[in-house]
């Protein structure tokens, strides 16, 4: 959903680095898998392909942080 987005905070072995990769557009959503040691965060569109992906080695991951959207009631 546009707005979710997803915080990852990196050791980057002089400091902790932060990036996020958010949903930017109506549709879109942010999936996070996780594969031999490697941490993936995508932006996908309705139909399922990838628009911007960002991938972390799972042993210097700090924090993984989901903000999802507030739902309008």
């Amino acid at each position: 959903m546009k707005g979710d987005r997803v915080e990852v905070l990196v050791d980057t072995g002089q400091g902790v680095q932060t990036f996020e990769i958010v949903a930017r557009r109506a549709g879109r959503r942010v999936d996070i898998s996780v594969s031999r040691g490697v941490v993936e965060v995508s932006e996908l569109t309705r139909t399922g392909q990838v628009v911007r992906t960002g991938r972390f080695m799972a042993a210097r991951i700090i924090a993984l942080v989901e903000h999802p959207v507030a739902d309008e009631v």
